[in-house]
């Protein structure tokens, strides 16, 4: 398999996503430099544009877009600001809210990417006769032996972003060009080629967290769209050990900040282990009742054509997360997934995406999971 542009042979007409950041940068100077008419987008996606970062989170700011145009400037590329903050406070923002919500731990980077960068940018960007958009994501994009493209793990696997692309499907794939995925260089080095090519943003930090919290305080944000809503903390038996002002604040697998005032009987750490949005309660017990047999995935996203039945795979389950063998099979609008072997912090809402070797196979969203241990049931006196 060779690394395949979108089309070969001709000068693409290549939109690049500018987020005032070093990795986008250096990605649309490298499609320039490879011979391709660029033309450098911003997408401002904040309802308050003139809010800026605090340290080094956060993104869509003034800053951002003018970090973004003066990039372009060197680069010697058009720019624009394309304005879809109501596009992504409707697909991102409301979804992450009404996710949290339902007691589900969603994951707001995928969400964006299959619907704002790689739905509404490239939708726009193909009416407007352009061939491909372009962003600074470490992953390739291959023709497979049949021709079909195929998305793969970045040559850098200490860089790999897949997973946060796993929603696209193959005729996204068809139109996304990831100059720096092929590359083994460091992000030392990748600010070092900004450096040298005169780009100021060689030594912005990167962002981090989640980029519509610019402060990093994600129960604060969530408690300013849920409100405070007191509710029990409850062990594996049913049985009163606390209190908490809103289920949303917790996630599975969670040990800190609970504010247990009943120790366990065996005096080891209790974690998350379900979130009831419906009871507001929130359950708690020991580690081993965080061990995943079993899952069931929805909303899948194949990048190509899915499965013909069973099949093994690995899967991994967070951004950052290793990989980790599975058996899965497409069942219509689900997919059905056992592990090799347990694993743990899988909470509803998340991603899980499939990969046969360095090839994405697809994804889908943590609907259901099945536990290694049975939870007990409750004591009803």
């Amino acid at each position: 398999m060779t690394e395949s542009p979108p089309a070969t042979g001709r000068r693409l007409r290549v939109l690049a996503a500018m987020s005032g950041g070093v990795d986008s940068a250096v990605a649309a100077a490298r499609a320039a430099e490879a011979g391709h008419d660029v033309t450098g987008v911003h997408l401002a996606l904040s309802a308050n544009p003139r809010s800026f970062r605090t340290g080094a989170r956060g993104c869509c700011t003034v800053e951002d877009s003018r970090d973004a145009r003066r990039a372009a400037d060197v680069i010697g590329i058009p720019f624009y600001v394309w304005d879809l903050a109501e596009r992504f406070r409707a697909d991102v923002v409301d979804d992450f809210i009404a996710e949290y919500r339902e007691g589900r731990t969603p994951n707001p980077c995928l969400r964006c990417n299959e619907k704002i960068k790689f739905a509404a940018l490239l939708d726009k960007a193909l009416a407007l006769g352009f061939d491909a958009v372009c962003t600074g994501h470490y992953a390739t994009v291959v023709r497979g032996p049949e021709g079909r493209r195929e998305l793969h793990r970045s040559a850098d696997l200490g860089k790999d972003q897949s997973y946060v692309l796993g929603v696209l499907d193959e005729r996204q794939l068809a139109h996304a060009m990831f100059p720096l995925g092929d590359t083994r260089a460091t992000k030392a080095e990748i600010r070092a080629e900004a450096e040298r090519r005169g780009l100021a943003v060689a030594r912005k930090p990167d962002s981090h967290d989640i980029c519509f919290i610019a402060d990093g305080d994600t129960r604060g944000f969530l408690a300013g769209h849920l409100g405070a809503a007191e509710g029990d903390i409850l062990d594996e038996e049913g049985r009163k050990v606390g209190t908490h002002q809103g289920a949303h604040a917790f996630t599975i697998g969670q040990r800190r900040g609970l504010r247990i005032g009943h120790p366990a009987p065996d005096g080891k750490p209790r974690y998350v282990l379900d979130i009831s949005p419906v009871s507001n309660t929130v359950t708690v017990g020991p580690a081993e009742s965080l061990d995943i047999v079993a899952l069931t995935a929805v909303k899948p996203r194949w990048c190509g054509a899915p499965p013909a039945g069973p099949g093994a795979f690995t899967a991994q389950l967070r951004a950052h997360g290793a990989e980790t063998p599975v058996t899965a099979e497409p069942a219509g609008e689900e997919i059905r997934v056992r592990f090799a072997e347990p694993v743990r912090g899988v909470a509803p809402g998340q991603a899980i995406v499939l990969y046969d070797g360095t090839r994405v196979v697809g994804s889908g969203t943590i609907a259901t999971t099945e536990r290694a241990v049975p939870a007990a049931a409750p004591d009803r006196g």
